[in-house]
């Protein structure tokens, strides 16, 4: 094991700690795939499963294990029109398990995160029965501060991109505070502290997922 793997691997367990006492249960795995095994072991068959726009669920692979697994899989994309959109999101807010990343965690053990259309942040707040958290270490930072300047300078550029959003950011790369129709920082959240123990599930990765 290198330096780097040892150091992220120490700063996992310590970090484990602190997302407890915030009431969110935590894990730590070396590698994409034995963080895609702890999450999906995470889940009893049968479940209803979906996630919010989670860049590092697909690269570990848990997606595509959700889409064929013995899941009851809530495709948020199979909406065909605004009615169905509607009676779709009434099924994600009451899903038995949410997926997603975060854009930044602190040292501390709060979530920070900012989104869009807001159905991510929405669901990570209230809503389905447990969220499990997939997150590379790479996205600690210090404080909240710094966890929000990492969101803006690292993580929306590309995502803006990745939605093919109408922003200076998505054609510069770089995050101009903008109030764009098409902005996708709209909504910030921070999660503190979780008020029903061991619904937030946090499994943070040594190995870069996401961005």
């Amino acid at each position: 094991m290198s330096y780097i793997s040892e150091s992220r691997r120490l700063a996992g367990e310590s970090l484990k700690k602190k997302f407890e006492k915030r009431g969110m249960e935590a894990f730590y795995c070396d590698t994409k795939e034995e963080a895609k095994e702890l999450v999906l072991s995470l889940i009893p068959e049968g479940s209803s499963v979906t996630w919010g726009g989670t860049e590092s669920m697909k690269e570990a692979g848990v997606c595509d294990a959700v889409k064929t697994g013995n899941y009851d899989f809530i495709d948020r994309s199979g909406a065909k029109t605004p009615e169905e959109a509607r009676a779709l999101y009434g099924r994600i807010v009451c899903a038995d398990y949410f997926l997603t990343s975060t854009n930044a965690f602190t040292k501390e053990g709060e979530l920070v995160n900012v989104d869009g259309a807001s159905n991510r942040v929405a669901c990570i707040a209230h809503g389905p029965q447990h969220v499990i958290v997939l997150a590379g270490m790479d996205k600690m930072c210090g404080t909240v501060e710094e966890a929000y300047s990492r969101i803006r300078t690292q993580a929306c550029p590309p995502n803006a991109i990745r939605v093919k959003a109408n922003t200076p950011c998505a054609k510069t790369g770089i995050c101009a505070d903008c109030l764009s129709p098409d902005c996708i920082c709209c909504q910030i959240l921070v999660t503190r502290f979780s008020r029903k123990p061991g619904r937030i599930k946090v499994v943070l990765c040594g190995e870069k997922l996401g961005f």
